[in-house]
């Protein structure tokens, strides 16, 4: 079962002011650098000893307004690093320095394993064939119809588009950049000092990520176990046929972690709900903060009527940030001022990525979305919880 993270395994990374909020610099900022490091490997490695040291040393110098990275698959397992420059002019002294550390890195720590030789290769084309059923999976694609693989090692800066839709229009993508820096040092930091690398403990902490995240921004229980129980069935109609999604298996391991994951999603559910925040462990209690503060921003970007949604669905898939059109060019849009709607709405892109930086897998996030549902329907737990 996961393990419940100890009291006070890491201290609450430093978060930078977001958008709007003083101590900004005055000057515009540059424009995002997207750097895509292709490394068929556990990305932990690169993320503490080279995108740590070199994202420290350009925010010390003042060159750095915002950074974030995320995990991905597309043509190979690569990190997207995210590097905004604190302005136009420090955009080449930080491309630089960026493309000097990870050219360093990539050189004294390889990864060996090779995508087109394993398993692995079969998995990504499953998912190539999911996500892209239609005409755009031609410019991905190699000669033998299969998903093209970059070199592994390697690395490219690519256009930066942010994922307007997703987010709420411009104001919710700068909210969202806000909230991923914060994600991504609360992550390299637990990858720093913690046991990620065993299984129980990376579900684990996961696992109180989401109860935190999820109660900061649906403290009411119903709604919250509704919400919980969607987000599992998501995944589980993402990947229809596949296999990738458990349901049976899931029902079989509920009952050994119920009790001990019952009792602590309502300690967190408790502190928050009180506001008596120092109950939490500390690795937590900054990360509760955050959450609330991140709600905060998006209740009152809501009621000022600035995050745009479009009037209809479309894809959404991180990849296709590569193309995406300017705001003005998109899909109609129109402000969504209801809040019960836009709070899950960006609850649930927001959480995945923070597993997503984790290196869990949909299929754990699905799982512990499902348990995590469960143990607040079950009125056993409830009753040992009481």
């Amino acid at each position: 079962m996961p393990e419940l993270i100890s009291p006070h395994p890491v201290p609450a990374p430093h978060v930078a002011p977001g958008p709007g909020a003083p101590g900004l610099p005055a000057q515009e900022p540059g424009a995002w650098i997207a750097l895509h490091v292709f490394y068929a490997a556990s990305p932990r490695p690169m993320l503490v000893d080279c995108v740590r040291p070199l994202v420290a040393r350009l925010a010390e110098e003042g060159l750095l307004a915002g950074h974030f990275f995320i995990n991905y698959w597309l043509e190979g397992p690569h990190v997207r690093l995210r590097l905004r420059p604190a302005s136009p002019a420090a955009a080449p002294e930080v491309r630089r320095r960026a493309e000097e550390a990870l050219t360093a890195f990539l050189r004294s720590r390889p990864a060996l394993y090779e995508v087109d030789s394993g398993f692995l290769k079969d998995f990504y084309n499953a998912l190539f064939d999911i996500e892209f059923p239609g005409e755009d999976r031609g410019r991905y694609m190699g000669d033998d119809g299969r998903m093209r693989l970059r070199p592994n090692n390697s690395f490219s800066e690519e256009p930066y588009a942010p994922e307007y839709a997703k987010y709420g229009g411009p104001a919710g993508v700068e909210l969202a950049e806000w909230h991923f820096r914060h994600s991504s040092e609360l992550v390299v930091d637990a990858f720093r000092t913690m046991n990620l690398h065993l299984r129980t403990v990376l579900l684990g902490t996961s696992a109180q990520l989401m109860m935190v995240m999820a109660s900061c921004f649906l403290p009411e229980e119903d709604r919250l176990a509704d919400y919980l129980d969607g987000y599992y069935e998501f995944w589980h109609r993402a990947f229809p046929g596949t296999g990738f999604i458990g349901s049976k298996e899931y029902e079989r391991n509920y009952a050994e972690m119920a009790p001990a994951l019952g009792r602590r999603f309502a300690a967190v559910r408790a502190a928050i709900a009180s506001g008596e925040l120092e109950r939490l462990p500390s690795f937590l209690r900054g990360w509760a903060e955050h959450c609330l503060e991140l709600r905060n921003r998006i209740e009152e970007l809501t009621g000022r009527g600035e995050l745009l949604f479009p009037l209809r669905e479309g894809p959404a898939r991180e990849d296709t940030g590569q193309i995406r059109a300017e705001p003005a060019d998109a899909v109609p849009t129109a402000p969504l001022t209801h809040l019960p709607s836009v709070l899950p709405r960006l609850l649930s892109p927001y959480m995945h990525m923070t597993n997503n930086r984790l290196h869990v897998t949909i299929r754990d996030e699905a799982y512990l979305s499902f348990v995590l549902g469960q143990v607040l329907r079950d009125p056993h737990v409830a009753a040992a919880d009481a």
